[in-house]
């Protein structure tokens, strides 16, 4: 199994002993917001803390971790553009994958500027992107972030995450990932399997987000049991829980 979205930053050493003994061999570890970044120091080392200690804490306990970096909506500092600036550079590490996780959070000028400027970097590295969509006014947020998306990058490299019923629809034509991130207060395992029931295993991947947030390391073990008791067929099981993401970033 791989976890398609974490913050490894926000968890015990112990949870990755957790996911590994569930059958969870990789993670995705993105970018965020832990703290209040007030400076464009706080977010470059926050960066680079994904990029060195939480890969060895994970691999210490089995756990292969994957990186996304970029400035997420939540943690745009005053002076951003020295973030932007060295972002190249962190996405030349043999351990990034993806630029994540960045997207809108509100629909604010700033938010889309940013956003986009990394898709456009995105667009000419050919890198994946992995793009948040918020909790409040998500439907809202949905459209817009999909609109910019139509306009700056290919759908192909875009895992869309945090999918739920309320923005399914509007991403059931998506030509990249689908997240369906199965965490406490967003969604339950049982909630998963239903919107799999009704849209197919294709192109979703599923992930816990784990992060300072009500979260289970155990999210995706806990959803791929409850899809062998709803009779889901192996190969579908394997899909969602680790194919999909394994062929999107040739992993």
């Amino acid at each position: 199994m791989i976890d398609g979205h974490i913050h490894a930053d926000c968890r015990p050493y112990e949870d990755f002993k957790l996911m590994a003994v569930a059958g969870v061999e990789a993670a995705i570890t993105c970018a965020h917001d832990p703290m209040r970044m007030s400076t464009s120091a706080v977010v470059l080392d926050h960066i680079h803390r994904i990029l060195n200690n939480d890969f060895e804490r994970a691999a210490d306990n089995g756990l292969k971790l994957y990186g996304a970096v970029g400035i997420h909506p939540r943690s745009i500092s005053p002076d951003y553009q020295v973030v932007l600036h060295e972002l190249p550079s962190l996405l030349a590490d043999d351990k990034v994958i993806a630029i994540g996780e960045i997207g809108l959070e509100t629909t604010a000028e700033k938010e889309k500027d940013i956003f986009i400027k990394q898709l456009e970097l995105a667009d000419k590295l050919g890198m994946k992107v992995i793009v948040h969509t918020p909790r409040r006014n998500k439907r809202e947020v949905a459209r817009e972030s999909l609109s910019i998306l139509d306009d700056h990058i290919d759908q192909s490299l875009v895992q869309i995450d945090h999918v739920d019923n309320s923005i399914i629809d509007l991403v059931s034509d998506f030509k990249g990932l689908r997240g369906i991130t199965v965490q406490p207060q967003k969604m339950t395992p049982q909630e998963a399997v239903k919107l799999l029931e009704e849209y197919g295993t294709d192109g979703f991947a599923l992930d816990s987000d784990m992060s300072s947030s009500p979260s289970d390391p155990l999210s995706v073990p806990k959803t791929v049991h409850e899809l062998k008791l709803a009779g889901f067929k192996n190969k579908d099981i394997e899909d969602v829980s680790q194919g999909n993401v394994s062929r999107f970033y040739k992993l």
